[in-house]
Formats: C-alpha cells, structure tokens, sequence
C-alpha cells in the first residue's frame, strides 16, 4: 500500500478497501449493476454500510438511498461508501456533511463539510464544490480527500488527488492541476501571510481513490499514466525540485 503520513487517523480507517464487508459489498453491489443499474435508479446507491448512520436526523438502513439535499452523520467506528450521479464518497466516522443538489435530484452541486472527513471521486462535470470551514475547493473531474480538524478549530485540509480544482481560502486563490495528491491546508488565521498553505499526503491512500474510481467505471490519473509519482504533496507524477506549490505561488 502506497502508505501516507497519519495525523490522528488509525490504519485501519485507510484500510476499509481490505475490509472481508467491503469486498463482499462492492462485489454484490457489481453483480446487481452497479454504477449503471444505479444511474437507471434501479437499486439503492449505499454500497456498504457499518455502524451508526444518520441521514436527516434518522438511522441510514442498507436498502435506502442517499439523494442530493440529504445531511449525512457518521458516529464512532462507523462508514458510508456510496454512490451519486457520476461520483462516489466515502464518509469516514465522526462526520458530519451535506450534499447540496444540482440540476438534478443525483447531481451534486456542493459538499458541505462540516466535521470529519471524505474520500471523493467525482466524474466530469461543472459548477461543483467542496466547501469546509476554511476552504472551497471549485471541482471539475477529480479525486479528493478532504478533512476538518476541529482540535484545531476547524482547520481544513484538502487533497487534489487528481484533476483540476479551483482553490480558495480567505483572499487567497489558485489553480490546483494535478496528477498525483497536490494538498492544502485551509488555515484559522494567516501563515506566513497566506490562508491557502502547502500540505503534505496525510490520512488517505491510493488504493481507496482506485476502489473508489471503479464504482463508477473510472481511473486515477495514475492508473491511466501506468505510475505513480512522489508522496510529497506537490501533485507531480515525477519529482520537480525546483518547482513550487501553487498555494506559495500567491501573490507572486
């Protein structure tokens, strides 16, 4: 496994692709559609679900379906995997977010993240946003993981794992294009003069992006290049030493 740094996240958080339920779910969920039965709004769109799930204040069960306008909570040791329209998420435990609605009740025009943290992968599309209490991320097709940190009041982090993104964060603005996990922290207050600040590769692997990517019959960048790049945060697929983060670019 292609291991990132951890910041107060527990391996087996990253692991659920390994999990005996997750294969089971995913092959059942293959065998009965998937993406395409799901699209047709033949099935349900909950690929796997452990634990305590709210969805609108009531308990999520594994036959429901998870639509645009819905509030997700996770509690402890909890997990949602499912799919919507051309994107999948997976809802870590201990989160809390909304899907706003786009043109259509399985479009997604916007991720409110609240508390917690998501695993994304959204197919081609516009007018789409991840918001979080100190960023927003503009997407277009991507991968992403983001997560807040309310120990550090409301701190954010946010991983172009692939694509193009519009970031922003108090004044500051950039342009993310990525090929492999170019990453950011959304700062409470200015650091070194910037809200927008380089990150480095924490709390999410490659192996979920995969898993992720195939509900919905897509690839990484990665997977398409055939290699994957350096764990350092700057998004390349090939080290570039002397080249500089978009988030130090500011300004500039």
């Amino acid at each position: 496994m292609n291991q990132p740094s951890l910041l107060q996240r527990s391996d087996q958080e990253l692991l659920w692709f390994q999990r005996r339920s997750f294969l089971h779910s995913a092959a059942a969920w293959t065998a009965l559609g998937g993406w395409g039965a799901a699209q047709a709004q033949s099935r349900g769109n909950v690929v796997e679900l452990n634990g305590d799930v709210l969805v609108n204040g009531a308990r999520l069960l594994p036959q429901q379906a998870v639509q645009t306008g819905d509030q997700i909570s996770t509690g402890p040791g909890a997990t949602l995997i499912f799919v919507l329209g051309n994107s999948a998420f997976h809802v870590r435990q201990n989160s809390n977010l909304k899907i706003e609605r786009g043109a259509s009740l399985y479009a997604v025009s916007l991720l409110r993240l609240l508390t917690g943290a998501v695993v994304s992968v959204w197919g081609k599309g516009s007018n789409r946003h991840v918001i979080t209490p100190t960023l927003t991320a503009g997407i277009r097709g991507t991968g992403a993981y983001a997560e807040v940190f309310p120990n550090q009041g409301g701190r954010s982090y946010y991983c172009n794992c692939y694509g193009t993104v519009d970031m922003a964060a108090g004044g500051d603005k950039t342009v993310s294009v990525a090929d492999y996990h170019q990453a950011f922290w959304g700062e409470i207050a200015p650091k070194g003069g910037r809200m927008l600040t380089p990150a480095k590769l924490i709390n999410h692997t490659d192996e979920e992006l995969e898993f992720l990517a195939r509900l919905t019959d897509q690839r990484t960048a990665w997977q398409i290049a055939g290699k994957k790049g350096v764990k350092d945060g700057m998004g390349y697929l090939e080290e570039k030493p002397d080249a500089m983060h978009p988030a130090q670019m500011i300004g500039k």
